[in-house]
């Protein structure tokens, strides 16, 4: 209740001491959930004078029937998989995710999309999309581990 008086309060107080409309506070989401499967052994990266960051990639996979017929067990089945490229930079997930993402594993990942861009060894502009990951469960063990 106090927090929503608040944030009234500000919104007046900025509406009112302000004649550019481009300072109204207005709220916005950016948020991705993935479940999927790592698609390898995660690194640990740092930049000089920058804090470590731990990246992997993660596999999404969409799957439909394809066919004629109005019954859903008619038509061939197609697969569609697509790879995400998960970057941590939280300091205790980042040596959790480090330490116990492995290639295989069956994981949810929550957090944010990043748009960048980066010029690879050919300079050569390229533009990167990353998912900054605030939170990962571990929904299974490694696949291997279990064979």
């Amino acid at each position: 209740m106090l927090r929503s008086v608040s944030a009234q309060l500000l919104r007046q107080v900025v509406r009112h001491n302000s004649t550019d409309t481009s300072l109204i506070l207005e709220r916005s989401i950016n948020r991705v959930q993935l479940l999927g499967r790592v698609g390898q052994d995660p690194v640990m990266r740092q930049v000089e004078g920058r804090n470590p960051v731990t990246i992997f990639s993660m596999a999404t996979n969409e799957m439909w029937r394809s066919g004629e017929g109005e019954s859903v067990n008619t038509g061939d089945i197609s697969q569609k998989t697509t790879w995400h490229r998960i970057s941590v930079f939280k300091p205790g997930l980042r040596d959790v995710a480090y330490q116990y993402v492995k290639k295989g594993s069956r994981i949810l990942v929550e957090g944010k999309l990043d748009y960048g861009e980066y010029v690879d060894k050919n300079n050569v502009r390229r533009q990167a999309t990353t998912i900054i990951a605030d939170n990962i469960v571990f929904l299974s063990d490694n696949i291997r581990d279990r064979v």
